[in-house]
């Protein structure tokens, strides 16, 4: 069972949130292992399980780099720990960034790492318009494997933006 099934809602990269809080409450109430205090060993181990499974799912749905890889790993698109190879130009885009980064960080320069800051929601804005309406719109059984894999593309391409933002903290 994938966590969509778990909480009976349509497999979508963009799920509905105030959904996922409604079914993660009904889930988390129905599996509480205090309500399977009097159960068998077996039904409180399945309860325990439940819940944590639950709680994985809403991590994941509350996360929507997160949700896009969890299906992109449910169509056998994405592997943990993949390495994935991103075109050259955008990879030295990327190193110049981190240079840049390194530079403003070392001569404390608050202005340059604005700029930085910039720069990259810039980047994060073109990387997901080619992308925006399949994301938005993805229909299971609909959406091709072809429009897929340019999720994919984004999702690593946001994975390093991502990083260097996390370098600026």
């Amino acid at each position: 069972m994938n966590y969509f099934e778990l909480y009976q809602i349509p497999i979508s990269l963009q799920p509905d949130i105030k959904e996922i809080k409604a079914k993660f409450y009904a889930l988390s109430r129905k599996f509480h292992p205090d309500f399977y205090t009097n159960e068998s060993d077996t039904e409180q181990q399945y309860a325990l399980e439940q819940s944590a499974l639950v709680n994985k799912a809403f991590k994941i749905f509350n996360h929507p780099s997160e949700t896009i890889k969890y299906v992109l790993q449910l169509k056998n698109l994405i592997e943990d720990e993949e390495k994935y190879t991103l075109s050259s130009d955008f990879l030295m885009d990327v190193m110049e960034l981190n240079e840049q980064l390194v530079e403003a960080k070392m001569d404390d320069d608050t202005n340059s790492i604005e700029k930085i800051k910039l720069h990259i929601s810039q980047l994060e804005n073109d990387i997901y318009e080619p992308v925006k309406n399949i994301i938005e719109n993805y229909q299971e059984g609909i959406t091709t494997q072809e429009e897929l894999l340019q999720v994919k593309e984004y999702y690593f391409r946001k994975k390093y933006l991502n990083r260097i933002l996390a370098g600026l903290n």
